[in-house]
């Protein structure tokens, strides 16, 4: 569905020229959850814009469904890690979810956002506004946003950082469910090692800035997963420990399974 390659793009500043990423490549396949996980600043936003068609890559190219990403792509969603920000504090909760689909008729939206709020839990809180909703909360509404859309690929720039650990748990179980339920496309960056592994059915491993894929590691965890027994197990804390080598520069082979 999703082809990067040889993606570069260099920043202009007052102190000149800065590559944030360079020579990046990788594909996502339909239905898959792929995880992006890198240092701090070493351009996984810059990543997700360029993919989103937000920014216009220096060099390479973004391709989806076979066709080049030049402006944004009408069957794509983004949520973003500041859900307080993204989402519209004077409309309901029930608008908020709507707004993508403007261009529907209002039985359809209606339709839409009733179903996409049910799938987050959130079916009793459309009449409500953001400012009333817990910081996890709104973050749902931010996803059943997307969701409503029905997007061929969802990017999340880490959608749960900016909540409680708590939270943050139940809300990766959410996307799990609903990925699992509805077969979404998702191209996810966290800077969390256990998050990428707990989520993704691959993890792809960016080196710092100018970031370049060092790593593509295969998640052999099966589909259904359990913040206990899943994060406690033998194939959990191995990936883990070959996420977090990575990052500190250990070198790996590319697109390792973990054997049994």
């Amino acid at each position: 569905m999703l082809e990067v390659t040889d993606l570069g793009h260099t920043y202009q500043g007052k102190d000149g020229a800065h590559d944030a990423i360079d020579a990046l490549g990788f594909s996502v396949g339909a239905g898959e959850l792929v995880c992006v996980v890198g240092p701090s600043g070493c351009g996984k936003s810059t990543l997700l814009r360029t993919i989103a068609g937000l920014v216009r890559p220096s060099r390479g190219a973004v391709s989806l469904h076979g066709s080049p990403v030049d402006g944004v792509p009408a069957d794509l969603a983004v949520v973003f890690q500041d859900y307080s920000r993204s989402l519209f504090p004077w409309l309901s909760v029930q608008r908020n979810v709507e707004f993508p689909l403007r261009g529907l008729a209002r039985a359809e939206r209606a339709s839409r956002a009733a179903e996409a709020l049910a799938s987050v839990g959130l079916d009793k809180a459309g009449r409500k506004y953001p400012w009333q909703l817990s910081g996890g909360m709104q973050q749902r509404v931010a996803i059943a946003r997307a969701l409503a859309y029905r997007p061929a690929l969802l990017l999340m720039d880490e959608p749960f950082a900016s909540v409680d650990a708590q939270t943050r748990f139940e809300l990766e179980d959410l996307l799990l469910r609903v990925r699992r339920e509805q077969d979404t496309t998702v191209l996810l960056v966290t800077h969390d090692i256990d998050e990428s592994v707990y989520l993704g059915d691959r993890v792809l491993v960016l080196s710092k800035s100018p970031a370049t894929v060092v790593a593509e590691l295969t998640v052999d965890l099966g589909a259904e997963r359990d913040q206990i027994t899943t994060r406690a197990s033998e194939e959990f804390v191995e990936l883990r420990a070959r996420v977090a080598g990575l990052l500190q520069g250990v070198p790996q082979q590319r697109s390792v399974p973990v054997e049994h």
